[in-house]
């Protein structure tokens, strides 16, 4: 579907009569609404200014694209509409807007639809287009000019299309525990340099919302080689006997040049799973590094969503009061109870022995999983806390390979009961004595470890605070930041609250400094970096630490020191205030919930984040 099927002579309007935003909106809908694609224009309206209450539409450089997705829309369509003086469409670069485009969607608008419209505005990124558009002279020079740039791109993408039909030079795997940020910024960092070489990769994703742009057996076949820069479990086996790099992600972001030209020159080590389908098995020079990390961070990863969804319910709860779910106390409420059942009984009960069991499937597969949940489940009861967890989950992993090991050399009408009933049994067996074994110990030091925190003194308390602050800054979502939110999360577990209030001070602190200084140093930094630094106000609020990433990557040397200083006297100032935090996760929303002065919580991340705003401003150069 091409452009010239959703724009109309008769939806057109270029001698615009609107002087201002909402004129501008009306003319467009009336024009919509008159060639009759619109079912109901007062409804469209509505959906309208609804997308325009988020954040405007008016994109600077001359250009608005108002849009909407509604059942008022009858037919997809597009109205473009010119006001050569140009009005205030409140536009992000706060200059008159000249060119504007309404794009109208159904509810129902197929891909190909989207698609389309989606490409109008690529186009007008392009200033020799928009300056066509700007002299044409009638309905007729608008389409044309259009056209011919679909024509252009529409080339040009079946050009790269046939550079690829023989096979992509180059795949790659991509994929961090959240599968948030990094994620896509290694894929973005890899196309860009293969693009740069005059290569052709495709690159899957293993993001939050599952595999996406899955590499075929074809594909996999004919490439050259394979990149894997991902800190989770991969699925290894359809890459047998392909060169094959495996590093973690920060390497696809940071070495994007590097890593192409081990696969190009012909020094990447061929992969041999050795019947084994975890992404470890690689003779990667990595291997050392990321076989103890990948197996922690699989672990991490699947358990994020017990933390997050239970810490949440448990937030809630004490919305009602901090003793309302108990039963006994005068201020019992019955939904903060089930609300405490869901998310403390249920939800974090589940969090020790998830961690366990996928620690040791990224070990040994499906033959670790039950082991690590039954080993998980005696730490998580038997009062070994987090630290049992860690230890069920390796002991298990290993344990299943040196089971299946040892019975490799079964007679043959023993294999097809040996998955599901010898390993199963002795695995469970083996790693279930083991823990029964170490609980105790390991109960006593968890019990050892709380007495300690709980009675450290002022001093203590602030530089263990300011080292949990500054870790959450060091690699924004990687290994160290991990590190202190699972130690923040063992502290709770552990009823020790004061620990992870710092954690997520200095979580929040990165986005919010780095979103504070384009705000106030706006000369600091380029248009686009300001458009991003208003996106951190709503990551940093939200405990999402990643969305310091792209700033860091590209200045590392004065972004990287400013956020860790900042979020380690974000840190510090938590435990000089005697502040606790209860909730794993939450952010701003569940500030009003700490033990201690929530006001002076909130004081000491504006504190962190303005001197991360500073510091950037001192030291960042104007932009030219």
């Amino acid at each position: 579907m091409r452009i010239s099927d959703l724009l109309k002579r008769e939806t057109i309007v270029l001698n615009m009569s609107a002087s201002n935003k909402e004129s501008a909106i009306d003319e467009l809908v009336s024009s919509l609404d008159k060639a009759g694609n619109l079912n109901s224009a007062t409804e469209y309206k509505k959906a309208i200014w609804a997308r325009e209450e988020q954040s405007t539409t008016g994109l600077g450089e001359g250009i608005a694209i108002p849009h909407a997705k509604s059942d008022a829309v009858k037919v997809p369509s597009i109205a473009f509409g010119r006001k050569v003086a140009g009005l205030d469409y409140e536009a992000l670069d706060g200059q008159p807007t000249h060119l504007f485009f309404m794009i109208a969607a159904s509810a129902g608008a197929n891909e190909a639809h989207l698609a389309t419209l989606s490409r109008l505005s690529t186009f007008l990124m392009d200033e020799a287009f928009r300056d066509k558009l700007m002299k044409a002279n009638s309905e007729n020079e608008v389409l044309e000019a259009i056209d011919r740039k679909e024509n252009e791109t529409l080339e040009k993408e079946e050009k790269e299309q046939m550079n690829a039909k023989d096979g992509y030079t180059i795949l790659a795997v991509t994929g961090c525990p959240t599968g948030i940020a990094h994620t896509y910024m290694a894929a973005d960092a890899l196309k860009a340099e293969a693009k740069k070489q005059g290569l052709t990769i495709k690159v899957q994703t293993n993001g939050s919302g599952g595999v996406k742009n899955r590499l075929t057996a074809e594909e996999i076949k004919q490439a050259q080689g394979i990149i894997v820069a991902a800190d989770t479990k991969v699925e290894m086996e359809p890459f047998e006997g392909k060169p094959v790099l495996q590093v973690p992600v920060a390497d696809g972001i940071k070495r994007p040049k590097e890593l192409i030209n081990q696969i190009t020159s012909g020094d990447a080590p061929t992969y041999h799973g050795n019947s084994k389908n975890s992404s470890e098995d690689s003779q990667s020079t990595t291997k050392g590094k990321s076989g103890f990390y990948k197996h922690l961070m699989n672990g991490v990863s699947n358990m994020l969503p017990f933390v997050v969804g239970g810490g949440i319910l448990i937030a809630i709860s004490f919305m009602f009061g901090i003793e309302a779910f108990d039963p006994t106390h005068p201020s019992h409420n019955a939904f903060a109870e089930m609300l405490m059942t869901i998310g403390g009984g249920n939800a974090f009960g589940l969090m020790i022995p998830v961690l366990a069991a996928f620690i040791a499937m990224s070990i040994a597969d499906r033959p670790g999983f039950a082991a690590g949940m039954v080993g998980g489940l005696i730490a998580s009861t038997g009062g070994a806390g987090f630290l049992g967890g860690l230890i069920a989950g390796f002991l298990a992993g290993y344990l299943a390979l040196f089971v299946r090991q040892a019975l490799e050399n079964l007679p043959q009408w023993l294999e097809g009961i040996k998955t599901v009933l010898f390993y199963p049994v002795i695995n469970i067996f083996l790693t279930g004595m083991a823990m029964l074994w170490l609980v105790g110990p390991l109960s006593a030091f968890n019990a050892g470890l709380e007495n300690w925190l709980g009675g450290m003194g002022t001093t203590n308390m602030i530089l263990l605070g300011i080292i949990l602050g500054a870790m959450m800054a060091v690699d924004m979502g990687g290994p160290i930041n991990k590190a202190a939110f699972t130690f923040g999360i063992a502290m709770i577990d552990a009823g020790n609250f004061g620990p992870h209030a710092a954690v997520m001070a200095g979580g929040m602190v990165p986005p919010l400094g780095i979103a504070l200084a384009t705000t106030l140093f706006k000369s600091k930094f380029t248009k686009q970096e300001r458009e991003a630094g208003k996106t951190n106000y709503v990551l940093g609020a939200s405990f999402i630490t990643e969305g310091a990433i792209p700033f860091a990557a590209a200045d590392p040397g004065r972004v990287i020191p400013s956020i860790i200083v900042g979020s380690a006297v974000a840190g510090a100032l938590t435990a000089v205030f005697k502040i606790g935090l209860p909730a794993p996760h939450g952010g701003l929303f569940v500030i009003p919930l700490v033990y201690g002065n929530a006001f002076m919580y909130l004081i000491a991340i504006i504190i962190g984040a303005i001197v991360t705003a500073l510091m950037l401003g001192f030291w960042k150069k104007k932009t030219v």
